[in-house]
C-alpha cells in the first residue's frame, strides 16, 4: 500500500474542500483533496447548479406557453412543446463545464486530486480506495498522514422511513434524481413544502406535470415570515399546484400507486403519483467514512466548531452542511478560504454579520440579517419599511410587479440589521444587502446612495428613505 505525506488533507471536494484546497495551495500549503465522486459536490452536480438551470428551463417553457395563448406584449408562438432528454443535456454540459473549471482550478493551485474513498484511521491517518484509476494515479490504495485534516464531507438528503428513496419501484425520489429526469411525471406528489420541495415542485408544474405538495405544517416555507411567502403562494395557486397543508404521510398504498396521507383532524386519504419527491430536508455526511472512531464534539448529527472551524481535536478542522444550519455553499466556501488562512498563519475568525439566504421559488426569495419579528425576539428596537415593486419602473417593465424590499434598522442609529426581499430577480440584490449589514451602512447611507435607473435596486433605496419618512414614489 502507497504511502504518502502531505501538511492538508481535505476530504471531500465539494465547494467548501476545493475553495479551500485551492486557497492552500495559492498559500504554499503541500495540499491533497480526495473526492469519492466528483468535483463541485452536491451544490455543482446535484443542488444549487443544475436545480437553478431546471428552474429557468420551466420559466421559458411556461413563458412559451404563455405567449401561445396570446400576451399583453403582443408576442404570439406556436403551440410550444419540450424535449426533456435535451433540457437534461444542456443542464448536464453547465455541471460539465463547471466542475471541469474547478478541476483545472486544482491543478493551477498545485493541489493534488485524488478520485477516491476516505476512511479515517485517526486525526492524522486516513486511507484511500481509489473510486476509478485516474491518471497518475492508479488503482493502488494508499495511506495519507498529514499535519491538518480538514473535513469537508456536506450532506445528504433526510429519507423517509415509510418512503425509502428508491421504493416502489424507484418512484420514490430524492432532488439529485429530480434533476436527471428521462421523462416528466404525469402525477408528482411533492412530500415538504420548503425551499427544494417548492423549487422543484413548481419547475415541474411549469414543465406540465400535475403536482400536489404535502406539507406538516400550516404554510409553506414555514421557515420564512410569513408575509415574504404570500406571493409565492398566490403563484401556486395561479399555476394550480394542489397544497395539502397540516399533512402527514403515512406511506404508499400496497400496489405503489398513491400515496397515503393523514390530515390532522386525523382524515386518511390517498393522493395517486407516478412519482414521489421526498424534500423534507438534509442531514451532515457522517456515516460512512471512520469519523465516529475521531470521538469529536458533536452538535446532534453536526461537529461542533469554533469561530475558527477548529473541532474538539488538535489540527482537525469541519467546514460547511457537516457542521449545521445554514447548510449553504456560500457559508462552505467562506470557511474553506478561512480554515486555509489560519493554518498559513493568518489571523482569521468566521463571525459574518449576515448570511445571505435565497430561495429560487416564483417569485425568489431573499433574507439577509434579521427580519422584524427576530429583531424583536433579541430585544432590539427597530423599525421597519417596505417598497411595493409594483411602485418600481423596471419591475413593470418585466411584468413582475409582485413582491416587496424591506429594510430593518435599529431605531436610535439606524443601523440596518437585515433585509428581506421577494420578487422576480430579487436574488441578484442579496449581494447589496449583505454588504451593507457587513459594512455597517446606516438607512442614510442607503438613502443617500444613487441608485441606477431604472433597476429593481431603486427599490432598496426606497426602502431606506420609506424608513426615514421620506419616501419619494410610494
Amino acid at each position: 500500500m502507497k504511502r504518502q505525506h502531505t501538511t492538508l488533507l481535505v476530504i471531500g471536494g465539494g465547494p467548501g474542500g476545493y475553495v479551500a484546497a485551492i486557497r492552500a495551495g495559492q498559500l504554499g500549503i503541500p495540499t491533497v483533496l480526495v473526492e469519492g465522486d466528483r468535483l463541485g459536490g452536491t451544490c455543482l452536480n446535484i443542488g444549487c447548479i443544475p436545480s437553478k438551470a431546471l428552474i429557468h428551463a420551466a420559466d421559458e417553457f411556461e413563458k412559451a406557453r404563455h405567449w401561445a395563448q396570446g400576451s399583453a406584449l403582443g408576442i404570439r408562438v406556436q403551440q410550444p412543446a419540450i424535449d426533456v432528454a435535451q433540457t437534461v443535456r444542456w443542464k448536464d454540459g453547465i455541471v460539465s463545464r463547471l466542475t471541469g473549471g474547478v478541476d483545472a482550478l486544482l491543478k493551477k493551485a498545485g493541489v493534488q486530486v485524488l478520485r477516491g474513498w476516505a476512511t479515517l484511521r485517526d486525526g492524522k491517518t486516513v486511507e484511500v480506495q481509489p473510486s476509478a484509476p485516474a491518471q497518475g494515479q492508479g488503482a493502488e490504495p494508499r495511506v495519507i498522514t498529514c499535519e491538518h485534516l480538514l473535513l469537508a464531507t456536506g450532506s445528504v438528503p433526510v429519507p423517509l422511513p415509510s418512503m425509502p428513496f428508491g421504493s416502489a419501484g424507484g418512484a420514490v425520489i430524492s432532488s439529485t434524481e429530480a434533476l436527471s429526469p428521462a421523462t416528466l411525471p404525469r402525477r408528482l406528489v411533492v412530500v415538504g413544502a420548503g425551499y427544494i420541495g417548492l423549487e422543484l415542485g413548481m419547475a415541474y408544474r411549469k414543465l406540465g406535470a400535475d403536482v400536489a405538495v404535502i406539507e406538516a405544517t400550516g404554510r409553506v416555507l414555514p421557515g420564512y415570515d410569513e408575509e415574504l411567502t404570500r406571493p409565492v403562494l398566490a403563484t401556486l395557486k395561479r399555476l394550480g399546484v394542489v397544497l395539502h397543508l397540516n399533512c402527514s404521510v403515512e406511506g404508499l398504498t400496497e400496489d405503489g400507486s398513491a400515496v397515503r396521507v393523514r390530515s390532522t383532524m386525523a382524515d386518511e386519504f390517498v393522493l395517486p403519483a407516478d412519482r414521489v419527491l421526498v424534500a423534507v430536508g438534509r442531514r451532515p455526511r457522517t456515516e460512512g467514512f471512520g469519523l465516529e472512531g475521531l470521538l469529536l464534539d458533536m452538535s446532534g448529527r453536526a461537529i461542533k466548531v469554533d469561530e475558527q472551524c477548529r473541532t474538539s481535536m488538535r489540527n482537525v478542522w469541519a467546514i460547511g452542511d457537516l457542521t449545521g444550519e445554514p447548510m449553504l455553499a456560500h457559508r462552505a466556501m467562506a470557511q474553506g478560504e478561512l480554515v486555509a488562512e489560519v493554518i498559513a498563519g493568518h489571523k482569521r475568525r468566521f463571525a459574518p454579520m449576515a448570511m445571505p439566504a435565497v430561495c429560487f421559488t416564483d417569485p425568489e426569495v431573499v433574507v439577509v440579517g434579521l427580519d422584524p419579528a427576530e429583531a424583536e425576539r433579541r430585544g432590539l428596537d427597530c423599525l421597519h419599511a417596505h417598497f411595493p415593486l409594483a411602485g418600481n419602473g423596471r419591475a413593470m417593465s418585466l411584468e413582475s410587479t409582485e413582491g416587496f424590499i424591506r429594510v430593518v434598522a435599529r431605531r436610535d442609529q439606524h443601523l440596518i440589521v437585515g433585509w428581506q426581499a421577494v420578487g422576480r430577480g430579487v436574488s441578484e440584490l442579496a449581494a447589496a444587502f449583505s454588504q451593507s449589514i457587513e459594512m455597517g451602512a446606516t438607512l442614510e447611507d442607503i438613502a443617500g446612495t444613487i441608485h441606477a435607473h431604472p433597476t429593481l435596486g431603486e427599490a432598496v433605496q426606497e426602502a431606506a428613505l420609506r424608513a426615514l419618512g421620506r419616501a419619494v414614489h410610494v
